[in-house]
């Protein structure tokens, strides 16, 4: 007996870019990780390909994965894993938005129009600009969530959590014009977040190997509990 696949077809607009032409790693990991189970586990998104933009994708859930793909060729792959995600650790909000002033971004960005974390207009991007925390080995940003990106139920979509948990994993790494491309973003949800409110991005560097760049992050509520966690592998250019 097999299992029958659901098929749908995804477009990806072009708002949610990252590097220009391409969607944000972060973004199309959380979409993909979604449609597999709703994030009620730790999904595990795999990027095979870069995502087109504003290009007819198919996105198909069958058994224990889903898969986005174009023309047959695989973009991305989610699978659910057995692990806890526990984040690098809390920075309160007011430490976090004053850590901003040290984003590497300000002097050099290599995708200044990226979703999550380029220079975009508020309300369009959500300029998410992390940077060191004195005395600690992280960095944070302080995110005011805008309402631009809620969907139907008034709350904030996968897609975007993922985008916020992806992008603050390569700032714990890059210097000043510096740049990689997400490969794999390891994701797990434990609320809804929801426009207007104010949470703490925080990610850590957990190591290199070769051109990968390892990281894990989390979004955390003004009381410190944690709203969603990731860890990330990036891949550095040659």
């Amino acid at each position: 007996m097999t299992t029958a696949a659901l098929q749908t077809v995804l477009t990806v607009p072009r708002r949610f870019r990252g590097p220009e032409g391409m969607a944000n790693g972060g973004w199309i990991s959380g979409t993909v990780a979604d449609a597999l189970n709703g994030l009620e586990s730790a999904v595990e998104v795999t990027l095979h390909a870069p995502t087109p933009l504003e290009t007819e994708l198919t996105l198909e859930h069958v058994a224990n994965s889903a898969t986005l793909s174009h023309e047959g060729t695989l973009l991305v792959e989610a699978i659910p894993v057995a692990e806890h995600l526990s984040g690098p650790g809390f920075v309160p909000f007011n430490e976090a938005a004053r850590a901003e002033a040290g984003f590497p971004g300000w002097r050099g960005h290599a995708f200044p129009e990226c979703f999550a974390c380029g220079l975009r207009e508020p309300g369009d991007g959500l300029r998410v600009f992390p940077g060191p925390v004195e005395g600690a080995d992280v960095v944070a940003a302080g995110w005011r969530v805008p309402f631009t990106v809620a969907d139907a139920d008034g709350a904030v979509p996968a897609s975007v959590v993922g985008a916020v948990l992806d992008c603050v994993t390569g700032w714990a790494h890059f210097q000043p014009g510096e740049s990689a491309l997400l490969g794999r973003l390891t994701l797990q949800v434990n609320r809804r977040v929801y426009p207007g409110g104010t949470y703490s991005v925080v990610a850590k560097a957990t190591g290199r190997e070769g051109r990968k760049l390892f990281g894990e992050s989390a979004i955390y509520e003004v009381d410190g509990t944690m709203v969603a966690a990731a860890k990330a592998t990036w891949i550095a250019p040659r």
